[in-house]
């Protein structure tokens, strides 16, 4: 009885270990095909589909950003893309307004983006041209980079040629909305009013006891043209950056079977 009984507890000690075992081999098999599997989809991609997905991103990209940036108020109203005041002009833009230079800061900052809101649907033939150009190469090291990597190859290879395509542009824009005419106002209320309320407060003679003048405004001579072309140009690649990072990220923006297919899983 007793040696029956020491017979059962090993032979049902040794079937429970071999099934724990075993079910544990299954799940690493299970495991190790699934990774096989989902290796062997994404390389086995062919070099067409890799290149033309990541140039699918990108148009989709440039479209929704110029089309959020190209309608009415698309930079001023967008925190990620609106184009502030330049060079020292914003960093006196608290004193500008407490002087009673308010309005006039709020017609140039309305002027410039006005004018990179009217430049942004011509643009798109550019960045357009640009995403063609891509190479197979550039695509896979693409692929494998951080989730705006596409972006940052755009932006390092793309910003000198569309600096001089979108500055004309923008240069036309920045006439129709009057900015040299708001900017130079806001420069010659700054130097007359401004200035005069510093120095008369002894701000002026403070900052230099302690050696920090340099970091008080002086007005600006910010070259406008160059200026509000890159931050037009800026706030398309953070917009472009945005868009690509979500189709990398979240399969809700994979919208096509060729986007599923690159950045699925």
């Amino acid at each position: 009885m007793k040696k029956t009984s020491i017979f059962t507890v090993i032979l049902f000690a040794s079937t429970t270990a071999f099934s724990f075992d075993f079910g544990s081999v299954l799940k690493s098999v299970e495991s190790a095909t699934t990774s096989n599997s989902t290796t062997t989809s994404k390389t086995d991609l062919s070099d067409s589909t890799v290149t033309n997905g990541l140039k699918e991103a990108l148009k989709i990209g440039v479209d929704y950003g110029v089309k959020e940036l190209g309608k009415k108020d698309g930079y001023l109203n967008n925190q990620m893309a609106k184009i502030a005041l330049p060079g020292d002009l914003a960093k006196a833009e608290g004193l500008i307004r407490k002087a009673g230079g308010e309005e006039m800061a709020d017609n140039l900052i309305l002027s410039m983006n006005s004018a990179a809101t009217q430049a942004a649907p011509k643009t798109a033939t550019i960045f357009m041209s640009a995403i063609e150009k891509m190479t197979l190469t550039d695509a896979k090291k693409i692929l494998a980079g951080n989730k705006d990597a596409a972006t940052e190859y755009f932006k390092e290879n793309t910003t000198k040629s569309l600096q001089e395509m979108i500055k004309p542009i923008v240069k036309e824009a920045m006439q129709d909305n009057q900015v040299a005419v708001y900017y130079d106002k806001v420069n010659e209320f700054y130097n007359s009013n401004v200035k005069e309320l510093v120095n008369s407060n002894g701000i002026m003679d403070m900052a230099k006891g302690f050696g920090a003048d340099e970091y008080l405004p002086s007005g600006s001579d910010e070259n406008l043209d160059e200026y509000v072309t890159q931050k037009a140009i800026d706030g398309l690649f953070k917009m472009i950056a945005t868009k690509e990072s979500q189709i990398r990220q979240e399969p809700i923006a994979q919208t096509t079977s060729l986007l599923k297919q690159v950045f699925g899983n």
